[in-house]
């Protein structure tokens, strides 16, 4: 699990580099993938992949939102590296594979678990983001 972490913040951070993020949000960006696919990974033997990937999308969107609010920049900036450890490019590509091979029900199944996967990764970001804005800023004494 630790070299799976590890390669998700190395890849998060490199799609940082790819989105042209500034450089001093890159470790912000890389704990925000890797914590994610930390989660994802505690929680898929305990529950399928799209819960799993629902609540490991959700804890990226609050530690996105937090950062922003921490370093005052856009939640974008952390939120679209941050959740590309999660998004089910394999999914999508052996879709097209069975497709392409002609094994349809094979296709159907992995095609469909992917569009749950993402449709988990999209009600994360929404119901996140009705969160206030006030829950995330540093609280004055």
């Amino acid at each position: 699990m630790i070299g799976q972490v590890t390669a998700a913040v190395i890849g998060t951070i490199g799609f940082s580099i790819l989105y042209s993020v500034p450089k001093g949000y890159y470790p912000y960006c890389g704990f925000i993938g890797g914590a994610g696919w930390l989660i994802y990974c505690l929680l898929f033997p305990a529950c399928s992949a799209p819960e799993a990937t629902l609540f490991a999308a959700a804890a990226v969107v609050i530690l996105s939102r937090f950062f922003a609010v921490r370093k005052r920049c856009p939640v974008t900036i952390f939120l679209i590296s941050g959740i590309i450890p999660l998004v089910p490019g394999g999914g999508v590509y052996w879709t097209a594979y069975y497709i392409v091979m002609g094994e349809m029900e094979l296709a159907s199944e992995t095609g469909f678990m992917a569009l749950k996967v993402a449709v988990a990764i999209v009600l994360a970001i929404v119901f996140i983001f009705q969160l206030p804005q006030k829950l995330f800023r540093k609280q004055e004494k």
